[in-house]
């Protein structure tokens, strides 16, 4: 085949992760990219002769960037050459598909991060940069003899420095995550844990456990996973869980401070090369995400189990009750369940990549009947640390009187403890000015003498982060202007006797 068919089918696999598409195409894409795929899969024939698919390069921590001394199988010496410690944990990072062929900048930052942790460690860089700057279907058909060439060299580090496997932590990234499940699932006894920053989609996706990277190749295997937003079937990261914990910063899918849409604009303007800016943030924010996990240990993030992520959007899982939360990145707490636990939170735009999670439960009563709205809310929260103000309550439906809503509000700031909120009501524009006056003349008071208003009386807030519970309450509960922000502060009500009533006590 000519190399215009090899670029052209690897630019086929990551640009059909962008754009939308009706739920139609995405049940026949699967069939259609099998049958697009099958026929060159034979073509690209894996290395005939015995050479080795991977170097291990023993990095320094005064020189997290460069290779200066490798480990060889089969030569002991190199172990001495390389000072290579014995008793430490061993780190190996595994890097993903290359275009350039050449390491890219988080590869030197994920190892000084590691030795920033762990100062007696030893952190091996796996070179498979020749097989994986070949197009994409050729690397990841490779994936299997580079994680045999790995779990070779584990075993052979094994007996020759009695090094217990439970030190050995694999960290690969991308097609690396897959590399690591390899070397895993073909060492001879079984490793500590690896952890897949955001493993690769495209050919594993639906795959057998036995054919990319699964909770069997380790005694513990966490997943992050950044970029799974994907149309026709494909996504750049692998969608479904693959680990014993899969963790979904911000869903999975679009990251803060990822501009996606300028990206696209970009491609628009300077062609496909610029394809590689536009996933480059998004799929390497799980490198970071781990990275600020190994940097920055007193900030470090925290992920709640869900069913979904519309649920978790709706504030309804920030519970820490039987591990359903969990620390994100290095200090993970290894659980071990029959199925994986999929795993959300939310992050900032940089690093500190932490945020702090709080579950609004708002009962809206009416005394008259009224019909669905969608207004628009501002929040303000004030702390014994600090306040964050103007923030926008996420909407996932149209607000329904006489029903309890439940809402994720997530601050950047740690407020400590919350003392007070204010909220403002803004107008919406499928509303009129004298209809929404009239209306909420007293939305928050509770004012009896209203008969048309809605009212909010009491908020129940639980902070994910501390899971502490609070009820506010109206703080003059007298009628008040719509336009005015109305300011909620602790009720004497305890959350649980309050909790087990169904509806919010009508004045």
């Amino acid at each position: 085949m000519k190399r215009g068919a090899y670029q052209c089918l690897s630019l086929f696999v990551i640009c059909l992760t962008v754009y939308p598409v009706t739920p139609l195409e995405e049940e026949l894409s699967d069939t259609l990219f099998d049958n697009f795929l099958e026929p060159l899969k034979g073509l690209f024939n894996k290395n005939d002769d015995n050479s080795a698919y991977a170097k291990f390069s023993l990095r320094k921590p005064s020189d997290p960037d460069d290779d200066v001394c490798y480990i060889v199988r089969g030569k002991p010496e190199t172990l001495n050459d390389c000072q290579f410690n014995t008793t430490a944990k061993t780190f190996l990072v595994i890097h993903g598909w290359t275009v350039s062929g050449m390491f890219e900048s988080w590869v030197a930052m994920l190892v000084a991060a590691l030795y920033e942790r762990e100062r007696d460690a030893n952190v091996i860089v796996v070179d498979w940069l020749s097989t994986a700057q070949n197009h994409y279907v050729v690397a990841a058909q490779n994936t299997k003899a580079v994680g045999q060439d790995v779990a070779h060299f584990i075993d052979w580090i094994e007996e020759n420095t009695n090094m217990p496997l439970k030190n050995l932590h694999l960290i690969g990234y991308s097609l690396g995550a897959h590399v690591a499940g390899f070397a895993g699932s073909h060492a001879s006894n079984k490793i500590g844990r690896i952890t897949g920053l955001d493993p690769a989609g495209p050919d594993f996706e639906g795959a057998h456990a036995h054919h990319r990277l699964s909770p069997d190749d380790a005694h513990f295997v966490d997943v992050l996973h950044t970029f799974t937003r994907g149309s026709l079937g494909l996504s750049i990261g692998i969608q479904q869980p693959v680990g014993h914990v899969d963790i979904y910063p911000n869903g999975g899918s679009f990251q803060p401070g990822c501009n996606l849409r300028g990206a696209l604009e970009k491609i628009a303007n300077f062609g496909i090369l610029a394809m590689s800016n536009a996933i480059k943030c998004e799929h390497e924010r799980s490198v970071h995400l781990f990275i600020d996990s190994l940097l920055n240990e007193q900030e470090v993030s925290k992920a709640y189990s869900c069913g979904s992520n519309d649920m978790f959007d709706r504030g309804v899982c920030l519970s820490c009750r039987k591990n359903r939360c969990n620390t994100v990145g290095y200090d993970v707490s290894k659980v071990r369940k029959a199925r994986s636990v999929k795993m959300f939170t939310k992050t900032r735009a940089s690093m500190p990549f932490r945020v702090y999670h709080y579950q609004l439960k708002i009962h809206f009563s009416c005394k008259v009947n009224q019909s669905e709205m969608e207004p628009s809310l501002t929040v303000s929260l004030y702390g014994t640390k600090g306040d964050a103000e103007d923030l926008q309550l996420n909407m996932k439906d149209k607000i329904s009187v006489n029903k309890t809503h439940s809402f994720l509000l997530v601050t950047e700031k740690d407020i400590g403890d919350l003392l007070m909120m204010k909220f403002k009501w803004e107008e919406s524009s499928s509303w009129s000015s004298s209809s929404l006056l009239q209306m909420v003349s007293s939305w928050w008071s509770g004012n009896s003498a209203a008969t048309s208003g809605v009212e909010v009386h009491k908020i129940r807030v639980k902070v994910g982060e501390t899971q502490k519970k609070m009820v506010f309450c109206v703080k003059t509960p007298q009628a008040l202007n719509f336009a005015q922000e109305v300011t909620f502060v602790k009720c004497m009500d305890d959350w649980k006797s309050h909790s087990k009533r169904h509806n919010l006590k009508r004045h």
